[in-house]
């Protein structure tokens, strides 16, 4: 089993802001951000004809994802209850905002997982397995998603 890895660092800059509404009892129920970063682990039982596991030149429609989806972004839960106003910030071009299923460390994850299988059209079929995606707010604070086992 051989694995490798890409990282869009925090020094990438991928900016976003965000709100965990649920989180009644914290302040990261308030917009708030972080320089986001991301770390995709990926595996093979063979290698490919360059001795590779995955191509990192093939992952630049990846980044070109994550960077459309997140960098200098406004991002909101679907079912934020502020949904309506926070809206309004986009349509005064005040902020770019994108609604994704939900927000955090966890929920970007697996978006970043979702996007990945997506972009890079991974399935059981493909010689590349996607094992994990690891999100970063910053040094001390990040969350992994494993997908399908």
């Amino acid at each position: 089993m051989y694995q490798s890895t890409k990282q869009f660092g925090h020094d990438l800059g991928i900016s976003c802001a965000f709100r965990q509404w649920g989180a009644t009892h914290s302040h990261c129920s308030k917009i708030h951000g972080y320089a986001i970063a991301f770390k995709f682990t990926f595996e093979t039982d063979e290698l490919d004809e360059r001795n590779w596991v995955q191509d990192f030149g093939g992952l630049k429609d990846l980044k070109q994802v994550l960077m459309h989806t997140f960098d200098h972004k406004l991002v909101i839960a679907i079912d934020d209850p502020q949904r309506e106003a926070i809206e309004k910030l986009h349509e005064a071009g005040i902020a770019d905002v994108v609604i994704v299923p939900s927000v955090g460390c966890e929920a970007f994850a697996k978006l970043g997982y979702d996007i990945a299988m997506t972009v890079l059209a991974l399935d059981k079929q493909t010689r590349v397995r996607l094992v994990s995606v690891e999100v970063k707010e910053h040094g001390a604070n990040s969350a992994l998603y494993f997908g399908d086992k």
